[in-house]
């Protein structure tokens, strides 16, 4: 990895996308730091001290400790991620979206036009809920029209100049802009982390037993590390031939070649979708002082609560994790329908004289396919759900209350690798150019 940084540094275009890339990365860590005007800072820090432990610590995550801080990127990029899964929704449910997004570059810059726009409604909603609920119980220094509409306008904004920035740093640097946006929120979060844990199990205990807790700590942390490496850079390679085919005096064809499918097809989407859709509904509860009392909405709430999975207080809710659980393995499949499709891959192997040895072209291949891509898929999201579980069941059984776990894991991991990967394949580019061009 050091090396493959080393050689890009000193390409000069690629040295310019990554300097492009770190100084959004100071602006976003500097918006996150600015307090949003009329906002009581006491009451956000005294709501986490009392809901330590809740989905907060997720959101709270993403948001790179802004939520917290009640600063201008308070909402952070959450509401585009809800966007992104209410589109990839309606474009399954509604066919003209379908054909939208099949209809090459244009439509699918439509769709992401759609996107944002539902981003900024979805932002002025969630200010608006935040303003006026938590407003009421103390958030605003004083409580009126003006004050309200300041936050909902001041939050509004950050939310969208950050997606702004994501989609800048998509074009002019590198990796996945919004990616990188929820990465960096995320590793702003590890030295708090690293600290209550510390604070938890290692002060003030003895040498013997303080020391262990380090290594368990650091044990887990290095295999959930090396695991989701595996399970990012895994894939199964269908050998595919090409027939040979002659025009005048030359012969096209003839060479082999693999169809590369990753294990993990759907990449860290069913993990941030997943949790997202867990964590809204304690987070709007909460904006409305609901969800602390009894009855049958309270338990469920508490049911979606991370905090309280494989708790054996309160055992009860790990019903929350099976579906937690349900909802990643249903989103790797889905995610994974709508980026891969056997049919199209069929058909292309068809027209360019491909086929695989041993299966005849046509239905047989796309039906071939399909198998092979249900089993990875599965394998895949069994992987995902592993790196998951493993850091929620050390967590409800110890009672660690920290947001850097499993989810915020696969998404640091993951991002980084497809970053770099992004990076070697332009620098491969630039040497197949600058051979074509000597």
């Amino acid at each position: 990895m050091l090396e493959t940084f080393r050689r890009a540094f000193q390409i000069k275009d690629i040295r310019k996308k990554i300097g492009y890339t770190f100084l959004m990365l100071i602006v976003i860590r500097l918006g996150s730091q600015l307090p949003t005007p009329g906002v009581n800072s006491s009451y956000i820090k005294d709501f986490f001290a009392q809901n330590s432990g809740e989905a907060f610590n997720l959101f709270n995550a993403f948001t790179g400790g802004s939520f917290e801080q009640m600063s201008v990127f308070a909402l952070s990029i959450t509401p585009y991620i809800t966007s992104s899964i209410i589109m990839q929704l309606l474009t399954i449910a509604i066919p003209k979206l379908e054909e939208m997004q099949k209809d090459g570059e244009d439509g699918r810059k439509k769709i992401a036009a759609f996107t944002r726009y539902l981003t900024v409604g979805l932002a002025l909603i969630e200010s608006t809920a935040m303003s006026v609920g938590f407003g009421r119980q103390g958030l605003l220094i004083e409580y009126n029209f003006v004050n309200a509409a300041i936050v909902v306008l001041t939050l509004t904004a950050g939310s969208a100049l950050l997606m702004w920035i994501g989609e800048r740093i998509t074009e002019k640097g590198v990796g996945n802009g919004i990616s990188i946006v929820l990465v960096i929120n995320i590793v702003s979060r590890i030295p708090a982390d690293m600290a209550q844990l510390f604070e938890q199990f290692v002060k003030g205990k003895n040498l013997a037993s303080g020391g262990l807790a380090v290594l368990i700590i650091l044990a887990i942390i290095l295999v959930l590390v090396i695991f989701v490496i595996i399970l990012q850079d895994g894939e199964r390679r269908i050998a595919v031939q090409y027939s040979q085919k002659v025009v005048g005096r030359k012969t096209y064809g003839g060479q082999s070649t693999h169809i590369p499918l990753k294990i993990n097809t759907a990449g860290v989407i069913p993990i941030i979708f997943a949790s997202s859709l867990m964590q809204f509904p304690i987070v709007i509860a909460s904006f409305l002082g609901k969800g602390q009392g009894k009855g049958i909405g309270s338990e469920i709430l508490r049911g979606m609560n991370q905090g309280n999975w494989c708790n054996p207080q309160n055992i009860q809710y790990t019903w929350g994790l099976v579906v937690y659980i349900i909802l990643t393995v249903f989103f790797a499949y889905f995610y994974t329908s709508i980026t891969f499709n056997p049919l199209e891959v069929a058909n292309n192997m068809k027209k360019n004289g491909g086929f695989i040895p041993g299966i005849r072209p046509g239905r047989p291949t796309v039906e071939y396919l399909s198998k092979i891509l249900k089993y990875i898929i599965f394998i895949g999201a069994c992987g995902l759900v592993i790196a998951q579980v493993i850091p929620i069941f050390f967590n409800g059984i110890l009672g660690a209350s920290v947001s850097f776990g499993g989810t915020s894991l696969i998404i640091i991991v993951s991002v980084i690798l497809e970053t770099i990967k992004q990076i070697e394949s332009q620098m491969l580019v630039r040497n197949y150019k600058g051979f074509l061009n000597g």
